[in-house]
């Protein structure tokens, strides 16, 4: 073997060395704990041991920049010549001097062994360790712990030097591999995004997230909106009520809404229909104790209250002791499973086309950003529907055809009840309009 077969066959396993440090670094950072945990539990060992090395990567990464530097100063000693005596003989066969030759044939060697580095050392095996992280990581952990005992001394002498730097500028020693919310609602977006994940589940796992941010009030039965019977109400009237607004449980109140004794089950009022019993709410045992929650909780704790009260029916107050809505465990799922359960007749949004949608004047404000794809709203802190951001942005109680615009969006006031916003209609501005398909 020549010197210059020589010099390439060095070159050549500089590269590979050099490819194999890249990759597993790369790898090992960008395997996902996750995923690591799925696959030790499916019996992947070496999975455990990329999941400990992420633990304590500090070893692993010195070993990694050793044999990183290592090869670099060997690839620049080793490279600067190794192509020259082929580039050599093709250049004097030009109008050149042979001094100028030998120059140009050792740059054009540099230039050479460095793009192989920089293509086949650090390009590919970066992209392959981002493309597969845990499927690369599992096959290279093995390597390099024989590396770690190769290089146990001179690692350790490194490694206790980083320790010491970091503790002297308190940086962190450890990555925070805490999942957050954020995290969540990411991760499920990605999956979306592919194809991975529908979209009505991609919209469950953001509602599960919103749980604990969404208050109950969101989606709670306004109190107008309340069907209730008054303790004197007679039998006619109870049964019309029943028969024209027909629900599991009905609040029974002592002279207006804000005086509530309890609820009263509708089976136990059919029941005593069946048994020709007269129904009188004044009888014994009819009316239960109703569960009642302020108007600050999240829907989360709403799920709390109804476990720990062992109910599914609860009235909701404020900090006057006004009643302001009812809300029950069927409410909260409806609000998780989205379009999955709800009817056309429930939706508080609907799209009419690409520029316009009409909705409910009691739509959660975080459904109004999503169906819009805003990120905000101002003012957020100050209301919770839509009707509240109209009425905080006007400074009066909206009427009809009172408009507002902002982010690209014209929110028209379409119906007015009483004081209540029922239809909004939103429009794109012309200028932010999306065209039409053909």
């Amino acid at each position: 073997m020549d010197v210059s077969t020589g010099s390439l066959f060095l070159i050549a396993i500089l590269i590979a060395a050099s490819a194999f440090f890249s990759v597993a670094e790369l790898a090992v950072a960008a395997s996902r704990r996750l995923r690591l945990r799925q696959m030790l539990a499916q019996g992947e060992f070496r999975a455990g041991q990329v999941l400990a090395v992420q633990d304590q990567p500090g070893d692993y990464f010195t070993v990694i920049q050793i044999g990183q530097n290592t090869v670099a100063i060997l690839g620049g000693i080793v490279g600067e010549g190794a192509f020259s005596p082929l580039i050599r003989p093709w250049l004097s066969s030009l109008p050149i001097t042979a001094e100028r030759a030998d120059t140009v044939s050792v740059l054009v060697s540099f230039v050479v062994v460095t793009s192989l580095f920089i293509l086949l050392s650090d390009l590919c095996p970066k992209r392959l360790g981002m493309n597969a992280p845990e499927q690369v990581a599992i096959r290279v952990v093995g390597p390099m712990r024989l590396f770690l005992l190769l290089f146990k001394p001179i690692v350790w002498f490194f490694s206790r030097l980083t320790d010491r730097l970091f503790r002297l500028f308190g940086l962190p020693d450890r990555r925070d591999d805490a999942i957050t919310p954020d995290d969540i609602l990411a991760m499920a977006q990605a999956g979306a995004d592919a194809g991975v994940l529908a979209a009505p589940e991609h919209r469950v796992i953001e509602n599960v997230i919103e749980l604990d941010t969404r208050m109950v009030t969101s989606a709670m039965t306004a109190r107008d909106s309340v069907i209730h019977f008054l303790l004197d109400d007679t039998e006619a009237l109870i049964k019309a009520r029943v028969a024209q607004f027909p629900h599991s449980t009905y609040l029974v109140c002592e002279g207006d809404i804000d005086h509530v004794l309890g609820y009263v089950d509708s089976k136990h009022l059919l029941n005593r229909a069946l048994n020709n019993q007269p129904i009188d709410l004044r009888a014994e045992g009819l009316i239960s104790k109703v569960l009642s929650v302020p108007d600050r909780l999240t829907l989360s704790e709403m799920l709390s209250q109804f476990r720990h009260a062992q109910e599914d029916f609860a009235v909701i107050v404020n900090e006057y002791s006004l009643v302001v809505g009812i809300i029950t465990i069927n409410d909260v799922m409806s609000t998780v499973m989205g379009s999955l359960v709800a009817s056309l007749d429930e939706e508080q949004i609907v799209q009419r086309d690409a520029n316009s949608w009409l909705i409910d004047g009691v739509t959660p404000i975080q459904d109004v950003l999503r169906a819009l794809d805003l990120d905000r709203l101002p003012h957020e802190d100050e209301y919770e529907t839509l009707a509240g951001f109209l009425m905080v942005m006007l400074r009066r109680i909206p009427r009809r055809t009172d408009s507002v615009s902002w982010g690209g969006f014209r929110f028209e006031v379409m119906d007015v009840d009483n004081f209540r916003i029922d239809q909004v209609m939103v429009t794109r501005e012309a200028d932010q309009a999306v065209p039409a398909p053909a």
